[in-house]
């Protein structure tokens, strides 16, 4: 799944050479290998690397205090959601809906990096909630459905129906 979201951000960087990936261990932990540097490992490290490389330092954030916001989105991205378990599921949706009470983006007002592989790594939990589901979290539903229909983040991945469509009838009440 990493590599395809490594594929997916150099794409929305508008990379135009392809980087070459491998993986290291049990857990798939991706590697960039470049000619003449020594190899970067881990997700974080790479995608950090492509926004850099691209010239797109605002996804790392602004200021010193988004860019430490940025990093630890990525970190949390890394150490809870991709370990989280069936039954961590309900926890990590509610923590993650009350931090986005009074927010547009994890940053603030600004999409970064944090908003792209937060998104990639919810995104199968989402899929799997049932609609009912789906509306205990808004806060979470209202930004996955912001940030899947940015342009260019959903390369690999569908769509997802994040609110039930309301059926009105014709009478007045």
């Amino acid at each position: 799944m990493a590599l395809r979201e490594l594929s997916s951000l150099e794409k929305f960087l508008g990379l135009k050479k392809p980087n070459k990936y491998s993986t290291q261990g049990d857990k798939k932990v991706p590697v960039l290998q470049s000619n003449n540097d020594p190899a970067l490992v881990g997700l974080v490290t790479i995608a950090c690397h492509l926004v850099k490389e691209a010239k797109r330092p605002e996804l790392l954030g602004d200021s010193a205090e988004s860019r430490a916001v940025v990093q630890q989105w990525l970190e949390h991205r890394v150490t809870k959601l991709d370990g989280c378990t069936k039954e961590d599921v309900k926890t990590v949706l509610k923590d993650f809906n009350l931090y986005l009470q009074d927010k547009v983006y994890l940053a603030g007002n600004q999409f970064t990096l944090a908003d792209i592989f937060m998104y990639y790594g919810i995104h199968s939990l989402i899929v799997e909630l049932a609609i009912q589901e789906k509306e205990q979290y808004m806060n979470v539903t209202r930004w996955f459905d912001h940030i899947q229909h940015y342009p260019g983040i959903r390369h690999h991945l569908p769509p997802v129906a994040v609110l039930r469509n309301r059926i009105y009838t014709g009478r007045h009440h």
